[in-house]
C-alpha cells in the first residue's frame, strides 16, 4: 500500500471530523471557546489516527482463497470484525478468517501478522498501561487515561494485562540475566554494596490473628486466625558508589538495581536472584574495588551472609542509621521518653559510634553504668538489655570509622529506600491485600522501573512473543 493511500484516508476523516462541528470552530475566541476547539481538534486527531492505521492494516489483509500454514490448508470462511485499542483510541478491524476442511482452530493471518494474536491491545497501549499500573493502581490507571489519553481501558481490562504480563515475567525467569550481560559496571566506580531488608506486605490469605491477648483478653470461642495476614517480603539492592564530592563524608551512589519478591518460605526464589544479580556485577568490576555488604540487624539476614560463601570477600557492616534506631531506643530506656538528658546522651554517642574507634565497647559499659544510678522499671530495663543484645552481638559490623576514613557508605540507603518505593508505596495502602502471585505481578514491574531496566525489559518482551508468534 503506498503512503498517499494512508495519507487520502487520514485526510479525509480529519475533513469529515472538522467539517461536523464547523459551529464550534467559528465561535469567537474566549476561554471556553478555545477549550472546546480543543477538544474537537483532539477527536479529529484520535479519529484519523485510527483511520489511517486501520487503512495501512487493512491493505496487508490476506484475501486468498485458500492458504497454507504448516503443511496444512486453510480456507476463507469470513471477514470477522474485532475492536482492538490503539494509540489513537478504538478500532473496529475486519479480519480474514481461515479454517481447515476439517474444523477445528480458526487462523487469521492478519493477526499473526501484525502480532496480535490473542491480543485486544496493541503494544504501545500495553505498554504504556503496564509501566502507569507499576506505579498506580488500575482504578488510578484508569482515571488517568481517561483525562489524558485517547485510549480508556477500564480498571478490569487494566488488571488483565498485568496479570498476563506478570505471568509472562514469571514463564521467563532468564530475562533479568540477559539484561545484565548487556550492562556494565559505571565508569569511576569504587566501591559496589549488596544490601537487603524485608518489608511486611498484607496477604490475602488467613493467619494468626494479631492483637495484645494481656489487654484485649479474647473470649474462647473467639477464631484464633484473621482472614488476612502480614508477612515479609524481601528486596535487596545492588549499588555502585564512585568518589566522595569535595565537602561531602558519603560517596557518590552511581546505580542500584534492584531485586523485590513476594513472602515464600525461607526466601529462596529472593536469595537465588538476588545472588545471580551479585554475581554479574561482581564479574564486571575492575581490579581493586571494595565489596560492602550493608544490612539491618536482623539475625536471619546475618546468619544467611555468614553461610553463603558468595559473602565471604564482603566487607560486613550493619546500616548506621538502623544502628542509631537502637541507639534512640536504649537512652529511651535509660533516661525516659524526651528527656534532655536521654537526648544529649544519644547525641554523644552517635558521634562517637561513627568517628571513634571501638565506641560500640565504651558504648556498652555506658549501658551497665546508668542502670545502676537510676531506679529504671521492669519495663524499661527489659528494653534496655534487648538494646544492648544489640550491640553486643553486632559489634564486629559496626566499625564505621574505618568505613568513613575510606570514603565508604555506612547507610543502607538504596534498599532502605526500595522497601519504601518498591514495596510500600505501592503495595501497603489502606486496605491493600495481596495474593502472592498478584503481588509478585506488580512487584516485578516495579522492580523492572525503579532499576532503570523497563525499556531493555519491553524490548526483550517483544522479540519473544514475536517470535512465539
Amino acid at each position: 500500500m503506498r503512503g498517499e493511500e494512508i495519507i487520502k484516508a487520514v485526510v479525509e476523516r480529519v475533513k469529515a471530523e472538522l467539517n461536523n462541528s464547523k459551529d464550534v470552530l467559528e465561535g469567537e475566541l474566549t476561554p471556553e471557546q478555545a477549550e472546546r476547539v480543543a477538544a474537537v481538534l483532539t477527536q479529529a486527531t484520535s479519529a484519523a489516527w485510527v483511520a489511517g492505521y486501520q487503512a495501512y492494516l487493512e491493505a496487508h489483509d490476506t484475501s486468498q482463497p485458500t492458504i497454507q500454514v504448516e503443511g496444512e490448508v486453510y480456507r476463507w470462511k469470513m471477514v470477522s470484525p474485532k475492536e482492538f485499542l490503539t494509540p489513537g483510541g478504538p478500532m473496529v478491524l475486519g479480519r480474514n478468517l481461515y479454517q481447515a476442511d476439517s474444523g477445528g482452530k480458526c487462523y487469521v493471518p492478519l493477526d499473526m501478522a501484525w502480532g496480535m494474536v490473542g491480543e485486544f491491545a496493541t503494544v504501545e497501549v500495553r505498554e504504556a498501561v503496564l509501566f502507569a499500573t507499576a506505579q498506580l493502581t488500575p482504578r488510578e490507571v484508569e482515571a488517568l487515561l481517561e483525562k489524558c489519553a485517547s485510549f480508556h481501558p477500564s480498571a478490569a481490562a487494566i488488571h488483565a494485562m498485568v496479570q498476563e504480563m506478570g505471568q509472562w515475567l514469571e514463564e521467563h525467569p532468564q530475562l533479568p540475566d540477559e539484561i545484565r550481560a548487556a550492562e556494565e559496571a559505571p565508569e569511576g566506580t569504587r566501591v559496589l554494596v549488596a544490601s537487603l531488608d524485608g518489608v511486611n506486605v498484607l496477604l490475602a490469605e488467613p493467619g494468626a490473628k494479631r492483637g495484645r491477648p494481656a489487654e484485649r483478653p479474647q473470649k474462647e470461642e473467639e477464631p484464633q486466625e484473621s482472614p488476612t495476614c502480614y508477612k515479609n517480603a524481601m528486596v535487596g539492592s545492588v549499588s555502585w558508589y564512585g568518589e566522595v564530592p569535595e565537602g561531602e563524608v558519603c560517596p557518590e551512589r552511581l546505580v542500584s538495581r534492584y531485586v523485590a519478591r513476594m513472602p515464600e518460605s525461607g526466601a529462596k526464589t529472593f536469595k537465588a536472584q538476588f545472588e545471580r544479580e551479585l554475581a554479574d556485577a561482581e564479574a564486571h568490576l575492575e581490579q581493586g574495588v571494595k565489596k560492602l555488604l550493608l544490612c539491618d540487624g536482623a539475625r536471619s539476614l546475618w546468619n544467611y551472609a555468614d553461610n553463603t560463601p558468595l559473602y565471604n570477600g564482603y566487607e560486613k557492616l550493619v546500616d548506621f542509621y538502623h544502628t542509631t534506631e537502637h541507639l534512640s531506643k536504649a537512652a529511651e530506656a535509660l533516661f525516659g521518653k524526651g528527656s534532655p538528658k536521654g537526648q544529649s546522651w544519644y547525641e554523644k554517642w552517635r558521634r562517637r559510634l561513627q568517628w571513634k574507634r571501638h565506641a560500640v565497647t565504651g558504648l556498652l559499659r555506658s549501658m551497665d553504668y546508668y542502670p545502676q544510678q537510676r531506679n529504671l522499671s521492669e519495663r524499661r530495663q527489659k528494653a534496655l538489655a534487648t538494646e544492648q543484645t544489640f550491640f553486643d552481638n553486632n559489634r564486629d559490623r559496626m566499625d564505621y570509622p574505618r568505613f568513613r576514613a575510606r570514603g565508604w557508605p555506612i547507610g543502607s540507603g538504596p534498599v532502605e529506600a526500595a522497601a519504601k518505593t518498591l514495596v510500600k508505596a505501592r503495595m501497603c495502602r489502606s486496605g491493600m491485600r495481596w495474593s502472592r502471585p498478584g503481588g509478585q505481578y506488580v512487584l516485578s514491574l516495579r522492580t523492572y522501573l525503579k532499576s532503570d531496566r523497563w525499556d531493555a525489559m519491553w524490548q526483550r518482551y517483544k522479540a519473544v512473543s514475536q517470535t512465539a508468534a
